[in-house]
């Protein structure tokens, strides 16, 4: 039996109401067993992972993006009022031009407006681009335990797009984000990114 629209749409609909109400974890996730959204990483034995993530979309700016194969990928959930987003951004775009290139930095933006997204992109010198999705859509390409249930939520996709690992909340550290991404198969960590550095981004179409 087809099930209905409305019946498709629940899950969405709750999970982006839990993700946008006050940056706040969730506990009470059922039989997921999911950490609370307090900077708890979960790694993900390889029999247990979820296929192969399929993400693509419009960008904050506009452009068509989708996500490629090839590459360690650090995905953030994010949205410009989340305190704990803007306290973990510095360290994210860091990184991004750290790895000069040998890592994918893509986020996903989940409530603003595109425009606020663009100044709060721009004021922070956010140069990956993040996915346009106030509704959520894009959210459901990732499934079972690694569907976000806070806002930050970062996932780390090894280079055939599984996801490996994930931090339901703030990222405590620099030395996680970059420990995850080494045990997904990336580069070791790198040195702190020089002021004004600015990598070339891949991924992207048009």
């Amino acid at each position: 039996m087809r099930r209905s629209t409305r019946t498709l749409l629940a899950p969405l609909l709750l999970t982006l109401a839990l993700l946008v109400s006050g940056c706040s974890g969730v506990t009470g996730t059922g039989e997921l067993d999911y950490v609370p959204g307090n900077g708890g990483v979960v790694e993900i034995a390889a029999e247990d992972r979820e296929p192969p993530v399929e993400l693509s979309g419009e960008t904050t700016d506009g452009e068509q993006y989708t996500l490629e194969r090839g590459r360690v990928t650090v995905v953030n959930v994010w949205f410009s009022t989340c305190v704990p987003c803007i306290r973990e951004m510095p360290m994210l775009t860091e990184l991004f031009a750290a790895y000069d290139g040998q890592v994918e930095f893509l986020g996903l933006n989940i409530r603003d407006s595109a425009a606020n997204a663009r100044a709060f992109e721009r004021d922070r010198g956010v140069e990956y681009p993040s996915l346009f999705s106030p509704d959520g859509e894009a959210l459901l390409a990732f499934t079972g335990r690694t569907s976000p249930r806070a806002a930050p939520t970062t996932l780390v996709l090894d280079e055939d797009g599984v996801v490996v690992s994930l931090v339901n909340g703030e990222i405590p550290s620099r030395t996680t984000l970059t420990e995850l991404v080494e045990a997904a198969g990336g580069p070791p960590a790198p040195p702190p990114a020089e002021a004004g550095s600015s990598p070339e981004q891949g991924g992207t179409d048009g």
